[in-house]
């Protein structure tokens, strides 16, 4: 064997290794049973947020201001309506590449140099519906 292969060999060994050791360490989800919720507020065992409350929480104030009318690094998110209806909202907070090539897109690509809009695609599109909900009665 020549080292190249040996060291081929290693990694891939070590790589193997690692994946198993992370497999057998994997904490499993707890689930609390149906009783547990008898014991306790309904508060805490699932907590409902509302869309303004997501957004907090999927920090999109953190760009777009703490009032949503934007800052300099977003633009506004008032006045979506205009442009989105639900679904096409939705559809965008979870590919927002795909909407680029249209011409509002490139202004803000002119105007927001250096920012990119995350991509929502691995969130719930029920937390994605309450968003949108809340974004588009913003006037």
């Amino acid at each position: 064997m020549t080292k190249t292969q040996i060291w081929t060999s290693v990694f891939l060994g070590l790589f193997i290794l690692l994946f198993f050791l992370q497999q057998l360490t994997k904490q499993e989800e707890v689930k609390s049973p149906p009783a547990m919720k008898e014991n306790y507020p309904e508060e805490t065992v699932t907590q409902e947020l509302n869309g303004m409350q997501l957004i907090n929480s999927f920090g999109c104030i953190t760009c777009h201001g703490g009032d949503l009318k934007g800052s300099p690094k977003a633009p506004t998110l008032y006045g979506l309506n205009e442009n989105y209806s639900r679904d096409k909202l939705i559809n965008y907070l979870r590919n927002p590449n795909s909407f680029m090539d249209s011409d509002r897109f490139k202004e803000f690509k002119e105007k927001y140099k250096n920012v990119i809009m995350p991509s929502y695609n691995n969130r719930d599109v029920k937390d994605l519906g309450k968003m949108a909900d809340y974004l588009l009665t913003l006037q």
